[in-house]
């Protein structure tokens, strides 16, 4: 289990994100920025946090979860 996907992503003050399918799109003073999630990984918003999960267990869905929720932090 990836420990790094496991930690939801906090929006910081000031910065907005909506999900809509696979893209992410967040929007703060300094501009806006889109990430298409691979279509392994599952994101959805809860309140003001981005959770990403695995599709299913298999390794390279494991690999891409932790990997798209470090992008998303970026």
């Amino acid at each position: 289990m990836s420990r790094i996907g496991k930690k939801p992503v906090s929006l910081p003050q000031g910065v907005t994100a909506t999900v809509n399918g696979q893209t992410v799109t967040a929007k703060g003073p300094k501009g806006e920025l889109k990430f298409v999630v691979n279509d392994e990984v599952l994101v959805k918003m809860e309140g003001s946090e981005i959770a990403v999960q695995p599709r299913d267990q298999t390794k390279t869905a494991r690999s891409k979860w932790g990997m798209s929720r470090t992008q998303i932090v970026n």
